[in-house]
């Protein structure tokens, strides 16, 4: 009996050639359960990764809140942001609305610090959908902080000056009118 691999005449160079190359794999035989694995895997992330830079590239929404800065701290296991709240009272005794927000930026953290006890004005740009709390916890993210209603006095701020060249006008009473009642 003869292998069925050695011919068995003498070997030719096709019969070399076919010994030593491996067939190739018929569209039958690939390996379907890495490609399903793959393709169960592969294409849940290029869908989080596109949703996530969707999040991130567009803005919802923009606008200001107003109010007393509340709380700002660094927080987070891996990722380190700024989260905050901001005060919001319209009428003094009445209870406060509180907005939580994200600062990715530490410039505009540190100017928010420096606000404190003042109202100020923060700019946010509003993202939801986001993904992770690696980007912040809330989906307002904070660009920009302006102080407003300054407080004369307090440390840090100009005194307000009266310019001297407006002279105040005396105050001169008003004689009696005939037939009233002076009061005193």
């Amino acid at each position: 009996m003869s292998d069925p691999e050695i011919p068995d005449r003498g070997y030719s160079t096709k019969d070399v050639a076919e010994v030593i190359a491996p067939k190739k794999q018929s569209f039958k035989r690939r390996h379907w359960g890495k490609l399903t694995i793959a393709a169960l895997v592969g294409i849940p992330a290029i869908v989080q990764l596109a949703r996530s830079y969707a999040a991130l590239a567009y803005t919802y929404s923009t606008g200001d809140r107003v109010g007393y800065v509340q709380k700002l701290s660094r927080k987070g296991w891996v990722c380190k942001t700024w989260e905050g709240e901001l005060q919001i009272s319209n009428i003094p005794g009445s209870a406060p609305v509180l907005f939580h927000f994200t600062v990715r930026s530490d410039s505009v953290a540190h100017a928010i610090q420096k606000s404190e006890g003042k109202q100020v004005a923060l700019t946010f740009e509003q993202h939801p959908g986001v993904p992770l709390s690696c980007f912040g916890d809330t989906e307002y993210f904070i660009t920009e902080v302006r102080a407003i209603n300054p407080q004369p006095g307090y440390p840090g701020l100009p005194t307000p000056s009266v310019p001297e060249s407006t002279p105040i006008p005396p105050v001169t009473p008003k004689p009696a009118q005939p037939g009233s009642i002076p009061r005193e």
